[in-house]
């Protein structure tokens, strides 16, 4: 049996390593630079019932250790991802995340109910994006919302259910406890950091949307300590994100209570990180002589 296979409790994967939303697309263009079978699970842009245009430019600027993007949730919409984006990544033959966003609650029910009937290894409802004005970290922040929203997508939707948590709150215990009592499957922690760069020329906010998400190795340390946090808090998987540029910060969070990851913003400067990472995996398990699953929540013990 593989070292590397990662449980998710509603499946498991043969590694624990996955993109991160938004950071990937739909995997066509990494797909020219390595087999996508390779991963552990492809996780998809946002879906949203009808076309989004996103946000007014500039979008992205780098930061002392990351960047900030406000994209705000760009996506061909519910038909788009069915019609063109979907069949193509299922002919890929790897696992499949879809990542569901909306403005009301409505919209991620509406999404997840059209999901319902495809192949897919699950849902990650996106309660957390901080770069759209309706919905996004609206929803995250508040244990009853989360509780109610999951819960109403449950009742429409077979696939299981990962819930992506914002970070910009208080204690990520309540909500990511609100997920569980709804009907989550297992948790993404973290999305990114609320922030924003000024240019002292101008003497006015960088990107269009004044404010954005930090992502980048700057983000891991707080990152690790809200799914150290979460692992003690509920008993559903947690998938880990933020910051994560080596195999080092994998084991890391695996350790903190992770049961797999997603890699981010490192993808860009670095596209070929990923595959990488899966070898470096497979070799540190091999030369400490353990598993991924025995790595999991291993710094709690």
């Amino acid at each position: 049996m593989s070292r590397t296979i990662a449980d998710l409790g509603f499946a498991r994967l043969k590694n624990p390593l996955m993109p991160a939303s938004g950071c990937f697309g739909w995997g066509r263009e990494y797909s020219q630079l390595y087999d996508l079978k390779v991963l552990g699970a492809v996780v998809t842009k946002a879906v949203t019932p009808e076309p989004r245009s996103g946000n007014p430019g500039p979008r992205v600027v780098e930061t002392p250790g990351g960047m900030l993007n406000a994209i705000g949730l760009e996506n061909s919409g519910l038909q788009g991802a069915l019609a063109e984006e979907l069949p193509w990544l299922q002919e890929q033959g790897v696992p499949i995340l879809v990542n569901v966003a909306g403005r009301k609650v409505g919209d991620y029910v509406q999404v997840a109910e059209a999901l319902g009937d495809q192949d897919l290894l699950g849902l990650e409802l996106n309660l957390s994006c901080p770069n759209v004005r309706e919905g996004g970290i609206s929803f995250g922040t508040d244990a009853n919302t989360v509780y109610k929203l999951v819960s109403q997508v449950r009742r429409v939707s077979p696939l299981p259910l990962v819930v992506k948590l914002t970070p910009n709150i208080t204690d990520i215990t309540e909500p990511a406890r609100g997920a569980e009592a709804g009907g989550a499957d297992a948790l993404t922690l973290i999305n990114t950091l609320r922030g924003m760069a000024i240019d002292v020329r101008t003497r006015r906010p960088i990107l269009g949307n004044v404010s954005g998400g930090l992502s980048g190795s700057a983000i891991k340390p707080v990152a690790l300590s809200l799914v150290w946090q979460a692992a003690k808090a509920v008993s559903i998987p947690i998938i880990g994100c933020g910051g994560i540029a080596q195999v080092g910060d994998v084991v890391e969070f695996l350790l903190a209570g992770a049961a797999a990851v997603q890699v981010g913003s490192a993808t860009f400067a670095d596209p070929l990180l990923l595959p990488r990472l899966v070898k470096d995996l497979e070799a540190w398990v091999e030369q400490e002589d353990c598993s991924v699953k025995e790595l999991v929540g291993a710094a709690h013990c």
